[in-house]
């Protein structure tokens, strides 16, 4: 069975990239023409190439990792509770992948999956000069990482953003980057697909599919237009051997300006959303709304005083469009939200009462209200070594969670605390309840762990469901019991 490949081991992976300037308007698109003669089949990319190669560059990483402790070492923890004096020897991991310049300052975006966890970083551009880099930010839902290197004033060749809105299947698109450790290679191919979403790579499913052969070492290479202009970054193929099956997946231009403008205008990447919660639009509720065909997304909650609710929008409505691009899913709404300006205007085409309409929704950064407010917890209870945090959307947004959640989840677990070793509790849990009382923030639930006793009593929310879980006899009982 074919697998999507990161391709995040040995050599990394990927395909496209990006560069910055600006946006070339759609009013200056060459027309597109199928070759009409011999002639025309016999034209070469060699221009094109030669004018993007140089904003393409090589990324080199180092990773230390600790050796993996012996038998006996895991065995004496277990059963004594300490570790045996041994000598701590040191692996070091090395990986490779490409990247591509989009300042001429030397801003270079490429794939976080290439550069995550590194020690060490290195760039080495065309013309084979290497610099240290620096990570600015590092977005794992997107797969993107921007870095900056030192260029002590020299200005570098970079890439201009194409419209990846523009892309059509069929287009004639070039994949440059570092395959296999061979420096700098130019792959050919088309567009096979755009809006592909329902992938799984990550959070935010909405990708450009191609044909261009990607492999391990592509990972942050460019994918550029005919006329030498990044239309994403990839991520990932699609292949039952780990090599390029001719299915490639990239992260469209349009996110990747959005994550390097983030990145260097607020040092953070924060999506601007405009405050719905949404279901798709399947085959039946379609026929129950007047639709000929399954589409859009359907509201189911507003946040309140959020963009959506103040524009007027309503529980019911389907969302068709925004900003006259077709929405089919909500992977689809939440691409073309996150990639609308935040603090602009965006028209949402929604229908209402079997009648379609345009509405003006202001977009904006999720709020974090209330304050995160992240806490080591520490006292004598079963909780100690656990850091928690306050939900809110923006939060929530960072954690890949429903944006409307609310609580205190579980931000990190000290591997040796016992809810660490005896897996009480997991990164990502929400704390609903110590007690019998409902937990409501932060500061409650450290109120609640300084009166309890045993046997420990609490609530948790894991990937959706709920569960009722206890512990006695100072943790030699443990067990939880679903409730939805």
């Amino acid at each position: 069975m074919a697998k999507l490949w990161l391709m995040t081991a040995g050599l990394g992976a990927a395909l496209l990239l990006g560069a910055a300037g600006a946006k070339v308007p759609v009013a200056q698109e060459i027309e597109r023409q199928v070759p009409h003669d011999r002639q025309d089949v016999l034209l070469s990319y060699a221009p094109v190439v030669e004018r993007v190669a140089p904003a393409v560059v090589n990324i080199y990483t180092r990773k230390q990792v600790a050796a993996r402790e012996s038998a006996m070492a895991q065995m004496f923890r277990e059963f004594f509770g300490q570790d045996i004096p041994q000598r701590r020897r040191q692996r070091v991991l090395s990986s490779l992948g490409s990247g591509v310049i989009v300042r001429p300052d030397g801003v270079i975006v490429t794939n976080n999956h290439v550069v995550a966890d590194a020690d060490e970083i290195t760039v080495a551009l065309s013309d084979r000069r290497e610099f240290d880099a620096e990570v600015v930010v590092a977005d794992e839902r997107t797969d993107l990482a921007v870095l900056r290197i030192d260029t002590d004033g020299e200005k570098l060749p970079t890439l201009a953003f194409a419209d990846s809105e523009t892309a059509m299947v069929g287009d004639i698109v070039l994949a440059i980057g570092n395959p296999f450790g061979l420096n700098q290679t130019v792959t050919s191919g088309i567009v096979s697909a755009t809006a592909r979403t329902r992938v799984g790579i990550t959070d935010l499913n909405f990708f450009i599919q191609t044909d261009a052969a990607i492999n391990p070492g592509n990972s942050g290479g460019a994918l550029v237009d005919l006329q030498g202009r990044l239309l994403g970054v990839n991520s990932a193929i699609y292949s039952r051997s780990g090599q390029s099956a001719g299915i490639g997946f990239a992260v469209p231009a349009n996110m990747v300006e959005t994550v390097v403008r983030a990145a260097l205008n607020e040092g953070e990447v924060v999506r601007p959303w405009i405050g719905v919660a949404t279901q798709p639009v399947t085959r039946n509720l379609a026929a129950s709304l007047g639709l000929d065909r399954p589409g859009g997304v359907l509201i189911d909650r507003l946040y309140p005083k959020g963009p959506a609710e103040r524009a007027g929008l309503r529980p019911g409505d389907v969302i068709l469009a925004v900003n006259g691009r077709e929405v089919l899913d909500e992977s689809a709404l939440t691409f073309r939200v996150a990639t609308t300006r935040p603090g602009s205007a965006a028209a949402v085409t929604i229908l209402r009462d079997g009648r379609t309409r345009d509405i003006a929704v202001d977009v904006a950064l999720p709020p974090e209200r209330p304050k995160r407010d992240l806490t080591a917890l520490d006292g004598r209870h079963p909780f100690q070594g656990v850091e928690v945090g306050n939900l809110s959307p923006r939060f929530n947004d960072e954690l890949g969670l429903d944006p409307f959640a609310e609580g205190v989840v579980v931000v990190a677990v000290e591997r040796r605390s016992p809810a660490g070793r005896l897996r009480w509790l997991r990164k990502g849990d929400i704390i609903r309840g110590v007690d019998g009382t409902k937990v409501d923030d932060v500061a409650e639930l450290e109120r609640l762990l300084d009166d309890t006793g045993s046997p420990f009593n609490y609530r948790i929310e894991r990937d959706g469901q709920v569960a009722d879980c206890v512990i006695a006899d100072r943790g030699r009982r443990f067990g939880c019991q679903r409730v939805r």
